[in-house]
């Protein structure tokens, strides 16, 4: 009876520990924007295979606002449980944290990095109907109207904010910055001519590029994008160090217990490699990174360092 009692606790014990492995409740994917860009879409594609993986519920909730450092400081401030991630751009996690002061988390050491999910180059677009037909023509005019050409953006902090910004840096120039609270709505007023230009992720306005609504001048990339090969490097059009990509990536709450962080990576990097996610990507012009937790690591201090060198050096202030 007592070996019977012993086997009996041990296997309930078991099955307590694998109960604690992930909560048994929905897992909340916060995207901090609105629905429509670039993270809501990457976020939307993985969380169906998520929950075919783990057997529970992935919902996807926007808490948009303030460069995406709403839904981070959310995030920052759940429990650890597995119950809630963030799957944010690279804004909130490298670049607001040397534009907005009073910020409500430490973006190098308030996460656990899970995987940098996707990254893509930038591309420069104006509308259809725009008389700019290159980069040159962009800096002419920019040049002959210091301050009045207007440049959109999904909002301030962003990158395609930041890489107008190193734009004007590099080509002795300057524009006017438009912040939207989102890649969407920037798109829409985009498409309706409202404002001039953009650096938008690829993969956000490839469809639109394709349909004639709107006309790539360059990518940001270090090369072509296979999505756009007959549009050119910004190098190749006359700008140099302006390689730039944008990325999205997934982090949770600080204190993931280390078994449910490997199980959250496993089951993420293998949401982004599935087939069908992949191909979906990879049309638009995505490409799936899915690296390790001290790989991101690594990327993350470097690319803080770089964005914290271009907005000192442009005297950038949101505040």
């Amino acid at each position: 009876m007592k070996k019977l009692l012993g086997t009996l606790a041990l296997g309930l014990a078991a099955l307590g520990a694998q109960a604690q492995d992930w909560p048994q409740k929905p897992v909340t994917l916060v995207v901090p924007f609105p629905p429509g860009g670039s993270t809501d879409m990457v976020a939307r594609a993985i969380a169906p295979r998520l929950g075919e993986k783990l057997g529970q519920s992935f919902l996807v909730d926007n808490k948009a606002g303030a460069t995406g450092t709403i839904g981070a400081t959310f995030v920052k401030r759940a429990a650890p449980d597995g119950a809630t991630f963030l799957v944010t751009s690279l804004g909130p996690l490298v670049i607001a944290p040397h534009l907005i002061k009073g910020m409500q988390y430490d973006a190098l050491k308030d996460f656990d990095l899970i995987t940098v999910a996707v990254q893509a180059p930038n591309v420069l677009v104006v509308p259809a109907k725009s008389p700019h037909k290159s980069v040159a023509d962009v800096i002419a005019n920019l040049k002959a109207q210091p301050g009045k050409m207007t440049f959109a953006s999904s909002g301030n902090g962003s990158s395609d904010h930041l890489t107008a910004e190193l734009f004007w840096q590099q080509t002795g120039t300057s524009g006017l910055h438009v912040p939207y609270k989102g890649g969407a709505p920037a798109i829409t007023d985009l498409l309706g001519g409202q404002v001039d230009a953009s650096f938008q992720n690829v993969n956000a306005v490839v469809q639109n590029i394709n349909a004639g609504k709107l006309r790539a001048l360059a990518v940001t990339g270090d090369k072509r994008s296979p999505v756009l090969p007959d549009v050119p490097t910004t190098a190749e059009a006359g700008v140099k160090n302006l390689e730039v990509y944008s990325w999205q990536a997934i982090v949770a709450p600080k204190g993931l217990p280390p078994a449910l962080r490997s199980k959250a990576h496993d089951a993420m990097t293998a949401a982004l490699n599935d087939p069908a996610v992949k191909q979906q990507f990879t049309a638009i012009g995505l490409e799936v990174v899915a690296n390790t937790p001290e790989q991101f690591a690594k990327f993350q201090q470097q690319e803080f360092a770089r964005w914290k060198k271009v907005i000192e050096t442009g005297k950038i202030s949101i505040d």
